[in-house]
């Protein structure tokens, strides 16, 4: 393969990267693949002597080294905040985000009912999760909704509320959690968190805590 067929594809490369980066939501997950595809601009701009086009995706990369550093360095602070059905706030926040949840969860209706235990993950002080489970027999409890939001799908969510706060959850009389996967992203997500895929082959998934 010639010289320059090289180093076009590595142009179209670094291209490809940085455009794909603009469209992710999570801003890690941005950062990293744009800092990727920077630093491929970079040996780009240095191959073809485009001192201009190196420096300046030379100069990009170490923005996103030290913001990345800051973002994976920096201690969060998480903290599960129980919330009633029929407040405001809920209803604002599922009315906001009615799109990006059906995505994810298709099957989600706004029709909160009274007994449904709605636990609002915060993040910084930030509302970036809601989880809503609907009681059924002793214990057992029925996924309604659980969401994260787009800045902040890094899993972190999922580890603080399924992981490490097991007992907060037996305390709210949670001891076992039954969810569906109905898109290949939400049952992804739920593997993840510790579900485990019943084998009736129904995309039922069961957490226990």
């Amino acid at each position: 393969m010639e010289t320059h067929v090289i180093y076009e594809i590595i142009g179209y490369t670094a291209s490809v990267l940085i455009a794909v980066s603009l469209m992710m939501s999570a801003i890690i997950r941005l950062r990293i693949i744009n800092l990727i595809g920077a630093a491929t601009f970079c040996l780009y701009g240095i191959l073809i002597g485009a001192t201009p086009v190196a420096a300046m995706n030379g100069f990009i990369v170490l923005i996103n080294i030290y913001y990345l550093s800051r973002m994976l360095g920096d201690k969060e602070y998480f903290q599960l905040l129980k919330v009633g059905s029929n407040g405001e706030y809920i209803k604002a926040f599922i009315r906001f985000y009615r799109e990006e949840i059906r995505k994810f969860q298709p099957e989600f209706q706004d029709d909160l009912q009274e007994q449904d235990r709605c636990i609002f993950v915060l993040r910084n002080m930030v509302p970036a999760g809601l989880l809503v489970t609907r009681p059924g027999e002793a214990g057992l409890h029925t996924v309604v909704l659980d969401f994260v939001i787009p800045n902040y799908r890094d899993f972190k969510i999922g580890t603080f509320l399924f992981e490490d706060n097991r007992g907060y959850l037996k305390e709210q009389g949670i001891d076992r959690l039954v969810a569906h996967g109905s898109t290949p992203e939400h049952r992804n997500y739920l593997e993840k968190a510790g579900f485990v895929a019943s084998s009736d082959g129904q995309d039922r998934y069961e957490w226990r805590a």
